[in-house]
């Protein structure tokens, strides 16, 4: 099937999305998306997925200072981003340091539960400081090093821009970051997998999703979406631009889902939410100019938005560079991506699947001075 659309790759027991009962499911190891992100916090469901359960208050307390423990970069990283061109994109930077990390690792190549949590939790914590060193060495400003005192998603907006974010920003950035952190086989899910099935080292396999996660279908949807979001530029053109882009066949980004086909995305339910309130307190441009084109794209296409979507405004009244968009995918899934790596490892079968062959049938060998 093209796509292998419905096709069944492997069990798992890390996450399930469905359509239901004419709404969209999304659950992490049983737990409905909407009751985490209600109670939880990044740092819980980091562990909810790497674990299994969730964590009683002192498991919580020990793995948060592990995780803030492990936030600084070896001197040889900081070394390699500041050698990176200026104009790299972020994603790229961000595969190329996990690649280096994986070469100071003297056990790489260790694959035991223990060890393969314990690489986990280290790229959990480093993989928001490469992105904002980077951020902030390629804009010529002195970098702000990690806190142990601030929770992950806090910890983030302090090292970008240089000061405390407000309570809202920071639990806004966190609800984003469970919302991201895992959706079953989606394509860098998949590639992260498809790795670790031939028992690649986890470096290797997270590299895989970094690459496949930055293509413009998969985790580059958002920053498309906030390009759109700039040309439209205010509310009331809304509706007309996005009838001349279906008149000239052309896609509008951050719509439709392959599994959610005409239901809500559970998760963009919970992230219009969280646009809005965000917008009340900020800046309400992007979270209006979104509303408006959701409205449009529904009256003229009939789809509903995806997560992609409103995680556009979000990061933008945050502040945050539209480049830097699917490094912050990369942020909340990383978690994700190392469940299902350790899942891989643990009930390993190669993944090899095969092709349905189209091409011409069965041809003889023809010498060069026969060809015509």
């Amino acid at each position: 099937m093209s796509g292998l659309e419905d096709v069944v790759a492997c069990d798992s027991s890390i996450c399930r999305i469905a359509v239901e009962d004419g709404r969209g499911i999304l659950e992490y190891r049983g737990y409905d998306i909407h009751d985490l992100a209600k109670n939880s916090s990044y740092e819980e469901v980091a562990y909810l997925l790497l674990f299994g359960d969730l964590p009683s208050k002192r498991e919580l307390e020990k793995f948060k200072e592990e995780l803030a423990m492990q936030r600084s970069l070896p001197a040889q990283i900081i070394g390699l981003l500041t050698h990176l061109p200026p104009f790299t994109h972020p994603m790229v930077v961000l595969r190329t340091a996990t690649s280096y990390l994986g070469s100071m690792d003297k056990y790489i190549h260790y694959k035991s539960h223990e060890m393969s949590i314990e690489k986990s939790i280290s790229l959990i914590a480093k993989f928001p400081t490469v992105v904002a060193y980077f951020h902030r060495i390629r804009s010529g400003q002195n970098l702000v090093h990690p806190r142990e005192d601030l929770d992950h998603a806090a910890n983030f907006l302090y090292m970008l821009h240089g000061e405390e974010p407000t309570e809202t920003m920071a639990k806004c950035l966190d609800l984003d970051m469970i919302l991201h952190a895992e959706h079953e086989l989606n394509a860098s899910t998949f590639a992260a997998r498809i790795a670790a099935s031939t028992l690649a080292d986890i470096y290797a396999s997270i590299v895989a999703a970094t690459g496949t996660l930055l293509g413009p279908l998969h985790g580059g949807a958002s920053q498309k979406v906030m390009e759109m979001l700039r040309e439209i530029a205010v509310p009331w053109r809304a509706e007309s631009y996005v009838r001349e882009k279906l008149e000239k066949g052309e896609r509008i980004m951050g719509f439709g889902h392959r599994v959610y086909r005409r239901v809500m995305d559970p998760r963009t339910l919970e992230l219009k939410s969280l646009a809005k309130r965000l917008a009340e307190e900020r800046n309400p441009k992007w979270y209006e100019i979104s509303e408006a084109v959701e409205e449009a794209v529904y009256k003229y296409k009939g789809l509903l938005p995806n997560v992609d979507f409103y995680s556009a405004s979000v990061y933008a009244t945050l502040g945050i560079p539209d480049d830097l968009y699917v490094n912050i995918f990369a942020i909340g899934r990383i978690s994700g991506w190392c469940a299902h790596v350790i899942e891989q490892y643990e009930n390993n079968r190669l993944i090899r699947p095969r092709a349905n062959y189209i091409g011409p049938e069965r041809r003889g060998y023809i010498p060069f001075d026969e060809r015509p």
